[in-house]
């Protein structure tokens, strides 16, 4: 993925998550939930923002992938 110069804000997260849900595997749900209730760096927004950005147009090994590195943020937060 290429690098934005941009900073997105939490509710710039929220709006991405909320139109990309329907993509995204059921049990990220709650953890996205959990997620938003928290006060997160400008760096680990965007990078959420980043892999959910076209979710859904992404092949089914890069939607694996953006799946590991969500997981892993998801979890560890």
């Amino acid at each position: 993925m290429s690098e934005c110069k941009l900073n997105h804000t939490l509710e710039d997260v929220k709006n991405k998550y909320e139109s990309q849900a329907e993509f995204l595997p059921e049990d990220m749900r709650e953890l996205f939930n959990q997620f938003f209730t928290r006060v997160h760096t400008q760096e680990l927004l965007n990078e959420v923002f980043h892999l959910l950005k076209k979710y859904d147009l992404a092949s089914d090994e890069e939607k694996s992938g953006r799946n590991n590195q969500l997981y892993l943020v998801l979890k560890n937060v």
